[in-house]
């Protein structure tokens, strides 16, 4: 006989289980028992981390011992309350049964708002069947719940065999009479009894955090807390010798639950996930795929396709073949091609741009045959045997049409957003933690503002806890710092991922449960891209980009003004005018080089083909930077350094680069070519590489990499250079093929920017918000480019910024009403249908279109009226006149007009008008603010910024 663990709640039952489902899988394990289930409230958000850990403590066991390695079983279950009154945990027995369970958890989430479940008995009848349920009586002691009998009678009589009540211990002094009386609740229901310690947390150090996490969820202080606290630290995991000291005459309730157990078969590594077949007219995937991919390579290439491209293309088909890969790509395929015959502007990137397949589709617009060095294994790999992920941008301002279409085209049953499981960081932790804590206000902002980037409170020092002025021995702080420590990475609650889908053949909803987001018209699923990626389930990223948005615009301008109809396929290449403007620095608002330690590198790094902004693009992160890959792949650029590479093997992995590995497939390839890993060492390297903000996974390869480098004759010091290199990637790294897909951009916005100035500006504006910069700096910047921009104007102006003709044969930017604060775009909308030939005053534009006062008033403010003679303070005088919601008995009837003489109002200056352009607009035409400041600096002159230029190099000045 055994005991295993069936109602135990983890951390994923937010605010309330003090321990990560993979912390309560160790823990079984190390007690020896043989199964155990994670049943958290209405959710099996949690599951998939403790199958995974467990998963890996067997893989692990295997690799050390050569023997399978007995592990603890995990039964996917949930905790279902009712809002009648019933509980029960649910435990499917089948892959069937667990379809049941998803669905019953859909229903009840789908008709609550977000990050609620309204269950109800007769949904527990409905889909009951083939779960082992396990009843938790109401607490004892006090009068059973009106109906609470009846209700459970009716799960009895639908669930005669599969029905158990649940024996918990509450450690009170009274658990003996406790169980007497449940004995007895049983009998009368004629169903057995099922042992649980009912565990919150897997040891029992975790009490006071479970405390804590009870005072944050119920909004109070921990001196407040009286009978919702842990009476004791007993509630945790229990070994089975624990349980029948516990349960002195009950042992039948402790054996029970491996009988209970061993009814259910049910594991996660049962779920097949099923692609959408994408059969159409009875043609099968494979074949549809291969058809759409050589007329692709046929259009891409007229002339022929150049070198082995046929060749690689048709090895990539029959690798995709043979792992039914088909379906996937022809999906993706159809949500582009859905895109673009709206006009919506969408390219693949990431790791689809590592397929001649992919690009041929019109997926991904990375040439194969161009400069960048493709990595199929990185996208799709046979030892791997897992879907491929493929990222897709759309235009930020029309992606909602795509996600809406994939819903309408698969149903909800059928498709869902990914989870984003929001954790616990340093500062939320601090300031949560120390409220419940009862610190004042001060002390927690204290806290908060000085460790605002930590990653674990361990850290901190009680010198550093001393420089806030604070006592680090006072024991109230003391506990806050380490419960604070203990919460960080903790879950807090589920968001939706920013775009990844996962869509299916069958029913969604019978793979994991759907419920709402808080996103009107969005539907999710509650396991994040880390879950699925685990369960090998397929998402497909549909993704918003803002100069995507930029960029459509741009060429719709182009098209209206100019009469050429660019697209990013015929944009011409390699403009040396534009790589002329990137070497200046010259780079406001183009994509992904704009940030100012973009341009500051920009005239060091000199780029002069399209290769180079592929390797802009990557260079300046966190993980090259890091991994001190900058200075020297600089020197090697420039010629001050030698470049030498490490090996023959190794040259063409990193002769690209001058030998300074810059890309995750570099890393991927050194550790294989180089350090020796397999195909499934290095594509949990890979993982590792790319879990951005969970930093630390990677330096747990160094032993076996650096072992692996010396074992093929590397020498110690390049070793540990290369998995320094590497390790910088945890913190964030790009692969080459993603920098590929960015370059893209970065030289479309860029050409734009240098042949079309006042266009891609306008857009610019159009976008927001997007991007490093403000509208005022945007302006500024267009100016200083010759643009003529004129101001928002009554008679001329749109909701959006506008081009028009200009002095002589340029163009001139018209500021759009967009531009001003607090104005309604269907009042700006209705000006613009009314305006005819023009309007001829103030009360002209009130009387035709009926807008309110105080939108003719943001007009006015916003200087809108001074094409009709009308200073800004006039127009505002006027504006004022008008009688609106509040009429006066003396003056008339409501929305009537008063008459009064002409006002002698004083003028503004130019600084008032400065001021009231930012106020109102956010920007200026006018003067620099700083220029109002110019004559009342010292009379010791500086240095003007504008005059650096003429100032000899090494000379001394002001």
């Amino acid at each position: 006989m055994a005991f295993a663990e069936l109602c135990i709640t983890s951390n994923f039952t937010f605010l309330t289980g003090g321990s990560h489902p993979a912390e309560y899988a160790r823990k079984a394990a190390e007690l020896g028992l043989p199964a155990l289930a994670v049943a958290d409230r209405n959710s099996v958000a949690g599951i998939v981390r403790a199958h995974v850990e467990l998963r890996d403590m067997a893989r692990d066991a295997r690799l050390e011992t050569g023997t399978p390695a007995r592990v603890p079983r995990l039964l996917p279950a949930a905790r279902a309350e009712t809002a009648d009154g019933i509980a029960a945990t649910l435990l499917p027995e089948t892959r069937t049964a667990w379809g049941r369970l998803c669905r019953l958890l859909t229903r009840g989430r789908r008709r609550a708002p977000k990050g609620d479940c309204i269950l109800r008995v007769r949904d527990l009848l409905d889909h009951g069947r083939g779960q082992q349920l396990l009843l938790h009586p109401p607490p004892w002691p006090g009068r059973l719940p009106a109906g609470w009998l009846r209700r459970a009678r009716q799960l009895k009589d639908r669930f005669p065999d599969r029905l158990a009540l649940v024996m918990a211990p509450r450690y009170d002094g009274r658990d003996r009479r406790r169980f007497a009386h449940l004995a007895e609740l049983a009998a009368l229901l004629r169903v057995p009894a099922a042992a649980s310690a009912q565990p919150v947390m897997h040891n029992g150090r975790r009490r006071m955090l479970v405390d804590v996490l009870t005072c944050i969820r119920e909004g109070i202080v921990i001196d407040d807390i009286g009978r919702r606290a842990l009476a004791n630290n007993e509630r945790r995991m229990r070994s089975e010798a624990d349980m029948l000291r516990l349960f002195i005459g009950h042992e039948d309730a402790v054996h029970r639950t491996a009988e209970i157990a061993g009814r259910c078969s049910f594991s996660l590594d049962d779920l097949k996930y099923e692609y959408p077949s994408e059969v159409s007219d009875g043609e099968a995937p494979q074949a549809r795929l291969e058809r759409l991919a050589r007329a692709g390579l046929a259009a891409r290439y007229p002339g022929g396709a150049p070198g082995d491209l046929q060749g690689t293309l048709e090895r990539e088909l029959a690798l995709i073949g043979k792992l039914a890969y088909a379906p996937y790509f022809l999906t993706v395929h159809d949500v582009v091609a859905f895109a673009r015959s709206r006009g919506i502007l969408c390219q693949g990137r990431g790791s689809a741009a590592n397929s001649v397949t992919c690009h041929v589709l019109g997926i991904t617009p990375v040439d194969p045959a161009g400069e960048t060095q493709m990595v199929f294994e990185r996208f799709v790999s046979e030892a791997r045997d897992q879907p491929p992920d493929i990222d897709v941008d759309f235009e930020h301002e029309r992606r909602e049409e795509v996600i809406q279409h994939i819903y309408r085209r698969y149903g909800r049953h059928r498709a869902g957003l990914c989870a984003t499981v929001i954790h616990y960081r340093g500062k939320r932790a601090i300031r949560e933690v120390g409220r419940a804590m009862g610190l004042s206000d001060d002390t927690v902002s204290s806290l908060a503002s000085q460790f605002w980037g930590w990653g674990s409170m361990r850290e901190v020092s009680a010198a550093r806890v001393r420089e806030l002025g604070l006592d680090p021995g006072e024991r109230r702080l003391r506990l806050t710092l380490r419960l604070t420590a203990e919460l960080v990475g903790f879950p807090r609650h589920l968001s939706q991922h920013v775009g990844g889908f996962v869509m299916t053949e069958c029913r969604l909803d019978e793979l994991v449960p759907i419920e709402n987001a808080a996103m009107k018209d969005r539907t999710v699923i509650c396991w994040d891209k880390d879950d699925i990626d685990a369960l090998g389930i397929l998402k497909v990223d549909v993704l918003a980009l803002g100069m995507l948005t930029c960029i459509r615009k741009s060429f719709d301008l182009i098209r209206t003004h100019v009469g050429r109809p660019y697209s990013l396929e015929t944009l011409p290449r390699e403009d040396p005018a534009v790589y002329d403007m990137l070497c200046e620095g010259d780079s406001i608002g183009v994509f992904q080089v704009e940030s100012r330690a973009q341009m500051s590198f920009l005239p060091r790094m000199k780029p002069r083909r399209f290769y180079d902004l592929v390797i802009q693009t990557a260079i300046v992160r966190p993980g090259p930077i890091q991994g001190g890959m900058v200075h020297p792949y600089l020197r090697r650029r420039r010629g001050a350094e030698q470049v030498v590479l490490p090996s023959s093997a190794l040259a063409d992995v990193l002769g690209r680069t001058l030998g300074v590995p810059l890309f995750q497939e570099q890393a991927m390839q050194i550790a294989i070519i180089g350090a020796g890993f397999s195909a499934e060492e290095a594509d949990r390297l890979r993982r590792a590489m790319a879990t951005f903000r969970r930093t630390g996974q990677v330096v747990l390869f160094r032993e076996r990499f650096i072992a692996g480098m010396l074992k093929n004759g590397y020498d110690q010091d390049f070793a540990e250079r290369c998995f320094s290199q590497i390790n910088g990637f945890g913190e964030y790294g790009f692969p080459e093929s993603h920098a590929a897909s960015f370059a893209r951009l970065v030289y479309a916005s860029a050409w734009l920017k240098r042949r079309h100035p006042g266009i891609f500006a306008c857009a610019l504006l159009n976008s927001q918000p997007m991007g490093f910069y403000a509208p005022a700096q945007i302006v500024r910047d267009a100016r200083e480019h010759g643009v003529q921009v004129r101001p928002v104007c009554i008679n001329r102006s749109f909701w959006d910024n506008s081009m028009e003709p200009g002095d002589g044969s340029d163009l001139a930017l018209r500021l759009g009403c967009r531009q001003v604060k607090s104005l309604d775009r269907e009042c700006v909308d209705r000006i613009v249908g009314e305006r005819g030939g023009g309007y001829r005053s103030v009360d002209d534009v009130w009387r035709r279109t009926h807008a309110q006062p105080s939108q003719l008033g943001a007009l006015a403010a916003a200087d809108a009226f001074a094409c009709l003679g009308l200073t800004r303070r006039e127009a505002l005088w006027e504006v004022h006149a008008i009688r609106g919601a509040h009429p006066l008995p003396l003056f008339g009837q409501p929305g009537e007009a008063v008459r009064e003489p002409a006002a002698d109002l004083p003028d503004m200056s130019e600084g008032e008008h400065v001021v009231e352009d930012y106020s109102f607009l956010r920007l200026t035409l006018r003067k620099h603010p700083v220029s109002f400041l110019r004559p009342i600096l010292s009379p010791d002159p500086r240095q003007a910024a504008h005059d650096c230029g003429r100032v000899p190099a090494g000379s001394a000045s002001h």
